[in-house]
């Protein structure tokens, strides 16, 4: 059986890499720029660290930045206007998963001008045409949009997020530059990190795992237990770089193999509480490790990331004692970036349960899950993270 990868075409890596953008742009002949970003950047000024040099490099551009923090139809809708106004044949998202993903709607919109409904792009899709180019350069450490060939729109009309899959979206360009991480916030630098963990570790142990994404899934999960900690409460610099790296590279495998329902779960808190996506992870992760754990070769698979994250005597532990750990090595590393750890703190109510399952039942990360999950195993999931 063959397996398939899909990556970008060309990466830049490392503090200042964003001074590569003007050249990239020349070279491939663009000729008119829509920045994509949201107002809270360009209010703090990371936006403009990356306008200021295509302004010094003559670069046209004009800038859409209305975009929620999980992007609604209604802002791909007007970034598509923006984008057609503004006669833009090149997308430079800056930003988080959120600007990132908004940018890839108006992407495909503005190629494949069938799906401007949005809803039709829902799961794995049959666009015909490769999206407009985008050029993205990641603000957080912890979707990996600029690497992968998902992007989650929010109905707000149906209260769910759409978990759109499509090979013609993905970035031409990425540019990591850990300098416009810098200027995360401690809360923002915790939760994307943790999604960057999520990512990580339910790639690893998806029904599709397989030797490629197994390399990248695991050395991400080795940087994110090494460095987190450091780059979010120390903002050390070293550590902020390295975390960012491992983002890229956990994007890099799960955008291949999937992921799991950590993300199920998560999606739904989201579309209902308009919960950050990160803190839903992170607080969902421990309790659906020890749900999972209970599949005897995930329980394996917990064994390989202890021993290859500082606990060598997991290979003698059973597989009781390895979930034990494992969970407990994830929440304390939650703990240590000040991540809530209840679903309570984030406004989940026990009677939005059901409603809540039947929407994870039909969310498209579910069936990368390594174990069979019924609605009622949903239902006791949500209420064992309260």
């Amino acid at each position: 059986m063959s397996i398939k990868f899909v990556l970008n075409e060309t990466s830049y890596f490392g503090k200042g890499a964003r001074e590569e953008l003007p050249g990239e742009i020349q070279k491939r002949g663009f000729k008119k720029v829509l920045v994509v970003t949201d107002k809270s950047l360009l209010e703090c000024g990371v936006t403009s660290k990356v306008t200021e040099i295509l302004d010094k490099a003559g670069i046209v551009y004009e800038i859409y930045s209305e975009i929620k923090p999980n992007p609604t139809i209604k802002n791909v809708l007007d970034g598509v206007e923006a984008c057609r106004n503004a006669e833009a044949d090149v997308i430079v998202a800056v930003g988080g998963g959120s600007s990132i993903d908004t940018a890839k709607g108006i992407s495909i919109v503005m190629t494949n001008p069938d799906r401007s409904d949005i809803v039709s792009l829902n799961g794995l899709s049959n666009t015909v045409n490769k999206g407009l180019p985008i050029i993205a350069l990641p603000t957080t450490s912890g979707t990996a949009a600029e690497v992968t060939i998902n992007y989650v729109i929010t109905d707000e009309e149906r209260e769910i997020k759409m978990v759109c899959v499509d090979p013609n979206d993905i970035p031409i360009l990425a540019i990591v530059d850990s300098e416009l991480m810098a200027s995360m916030p401690k809360s923002i630098a915790a939760s994307t990190g943790m999604d960057a963990l999520t990512h990580a570790v339910e790639g690893y142990i998806t029904k599709a795992h397989n030797t490629m994404s197994d390399m990248f899934h695991m050395e991400a999960i080795k940087l994110i237990f090494k460095y987190l900690s450091a780059a979010v409460n120390e903002k050390d610099e070293e550590a902020t770089e390295k975390v960012a790296l491992a983002q890229y590279i956990a994007g890099m495998g799960f955008s291949n193999v999937g992921l799991g329902i950590v993300h199920s779960m998560a999606h739904q808190l989201g579309a209902v509480y308009d919960t950050p996506h990160g803190i839903a992870n992170a607080i969902l992760l421990p309790t659906v490790m020890r749900f999972n754990g209970e599949d005897k070769e995930t329980a394996q698979r917990f064994r390989e990331i202890l021993i290859n994250i500082g606990r060598p005597d997991a290979e003698h532990l059973n597989d009781q004692d390895v979930i034990n750990t494992f969970v407990w090595m994830i929440s304390e590393l939650s703990k240590a970036v000040g991540i809530t750890q209840k679903l309570s703190d984030v406004g989940a109510k026990e009677e939005d349960f059901e409603l809540l399952a039947d929407k994870a039942m039909e969310d498209p990360c579910k069936p990368g899950n390594p174990r069979e999950v019924t609605k009622e195993d949903f239902i006791g999931l949500y209420r064992k993270a309260m």
